[in-house]
C-alpha cells in the first residue's frame, strides 16, 4: 500500500461521511435514518484506518493527519450533538484534500526529533484537543450571536464547557508528552523556545476559562468573549508560529 491509493479510499470516505451526515442531521425523529447515516460515518472511519495503517505498515512512521472524525462520533455518543459530527467530519474531509494536494509529505524521512516514540500520543491528544477546543470557540461566537440579537440559550454555555473540559485534559496531556519527548530528543523537558510558548499561553486561556466558569457560573458575556479569543492564540500556536519572526530559530519549526 503507498499514496497512489489515496484518492481511491479517499473518495469512498467522503462519499460516505457526507452520506451519513446528511441521514444523520436530516433524520428528524426516524431513528432508521439516523442509524444508517451513523452506520455510513463509521464505515468512512472504517475505509481510512484501514488506508493509515497499511500506510502506517509501509512507511515505517505514523501518516496521522486526519483524527478528526474519531472525535466527532465520539463526541456524538456521548452528548447527542448532531451538528459537531458534521463539523468533525467537515474539518477531516479539508485535511483529506490537504493531504492530497501535498503528496510530497509522505515520500520524506522523519528527522532524528521526530523519530520517537512520543511522537504518536503527542500528535493525537494535540488533534483531539484542538478539535474540541476549535468547537468550543464556534459555538462562543453562536452564543455571542444570540447574546446581541436575542436571548441567550444556556445549553450553548453548557455545551461550549463540555467541549473545553475534554479538549483541556487532551491539551495537557499534550503539554506533558511534549515535555517527555523534548527531554529524550533535546535533553530538557522545557527551554522556553516559542512554540512551547505559545502552547503555554493557549494552555493558560482555557485554564483561564475553566476558573471563570467555576467561580462566576452567572456571568455569560466574558467567558463567551474569552473562548472566542482563545481559539485565536490557539490558531498562532498551531501554525501561525511558523511566520513570526522569533520562531527562525525554533526548534519545533521544521523548514523543508
Amino acid at each position: 500500500m503507498d499514496w497512489i491509493n489515496f484518492p481511491a479510499f479517499a473518495g469512498i470516505t467522503f462519499i460516505s461521511w457526507l452520506s451519513g451526515v446528511s441521514l444523520v442531521n436530516f433524520s428528524a425523529r426516524k431513528k432508521s435514518l439516523e442509524t444508517t447515516g451513523t452506520v455510513l460515518v463509521i464505515a468512512g472511519i472504517a475505509v481510512l484506518t484501514l488506508f493509515v495503517v497499511m500506510l502506517w505498515i509501509n512507511l515505517e512512521r505514523p501518516p496521522l493527519r486526519t483524527l478528526g472524525p474519531f472525535v466527532g462520533v465520539i463526541t456524538y455518543y456521548r452528548w447527542r450533538y448532531k451538528w459537531f459530527l458534521g463539523y468533525a467530519l467537515a474539518l477531516a474531509s479539508l485535511f483529506l484534500m490537504i493531504n492530497y494536494l501535498n503528496p510530497e509529505t509522505y515520500s520524506k524521512t522523519l528527522m532524528p526529533a521526530l523519530q520517537s516514540p512520543w511522537f504518536v500520543p503527542h500528535v493525537i491528544v494535540y488533534i483531539f484537543s484542538y478539535a474540541l477546543l476549535a468547537a468550543s470557540s464556534l459555538v462562543a461566537v453562536k452564543g455571542l450571536y444570540q447574546l446581541y440579537s436575542r436571548e441567550l440559550n444556556l445549553k450553548v454555555l453548557r455545551l461550549a464547557d463540555n467541549l473545553v473540559y475534554v479538549g483541556f485534559s487532551f491539551l495537557t496531556l499534550g503539554l506533558l508528552f511534549g515535555a517527555l519527548w523534548a527531554k529524550e530528543a533535546w535533553g530538557h523537558y522545557w527551554t522556553w523556545d516559542p512554540k512551547e510558548t505559545w502552547a503555554f499561553l493557549t494552555w493558560l486561556c482555557y485554564l483561564g476559562y475553566l476558573h471563570f466558569r467555576h467561580f462566576q457560573p452567572r456571568k455569560v458575556k466574558a467567558p463567551l468573549w474569552a473562548l472566542s479569543v482563545a481559539f485565536i492564540v490557539l490558531l498562532i500556536c498551531w501554525f501561525g508560529i511558523n511566520y513570526l519572526p522569533s520562531a527562525a530559530n525554533s526548534v519545533h519549526v521544521y523548514g523543508d
